[in-house]
């Protein structure tokens, strides 16, 4: 029996924004120059999308979805997933024969003043940025495509929260 413990190819993508449309981007500890919004697989595969989000934004970020300051109903399911191959470079974190991992997308509005505490050996530095410019620095296409949607999804959902 192998001890090897396989990523799971499910993530979640959450975009977290503030109400004037600026985005937050951490910097990869390991790729300097690669920005992204919070990201992270899910840990085992009971696990659902929601609480994946709330727990890689509580590990990436500090944010702690549910406080006063940032309540449960802040975290929307945008209802999309985007499937991609997974980078040659990441393969092996996954088990044999594993090309494509499934990420399913949620927006997260927070107050602009928001405390954020990276995980140091995961990201060394944050940036808020208006929308248009956080898709631009993204590294990641479906990261970029998101954040490009963000303001189209605002408006659907006007009066959801």
């Amino acid at each position: 029996m192998s001890s090897v413990q396989h990523k799971i190819p499910q993530s979640v993508l959450v975009v977290i924004y503030a109400a004037n449309l600026d985005v937050l981007l951490i910097e990869r500890a390991k790729q300097p120059g690669f920005w992204q919004s919070v990201t992270g697989s899910k840990d085992h595969v009971d696990e659902s999308w929601y609480d994946t989000a709330v727990r890689e934004v509580a590990e990436e970020t500090g944010i702690q979805i549910g406080s006063e300051h940032v309540p449960a109903s802040a975290l929307l399911d945008w209802g999309l997933e985007n499937v991609y191959e997974i980078y040659p470079v990441w393969r092996s974190r996954y088990a044999p024969g594993v090309t494509h991992n499934t990420e399913r997308v949620f927006g997260l509005q927070v107050p602009r003043d928001t405390p954020i505490t990276l995980a140091p050996r995961e990201h060394t530095q944050y940036i808020w940025l208006p929308w248009q410019a956080a898709a631009d620095r993204c590294f990641s296409p479906s990261n970029a495509e998101a954040i490009l949607q963000l303001p189209c999804f605002i408006e659907r959902h006007q009066g959801v929260r």
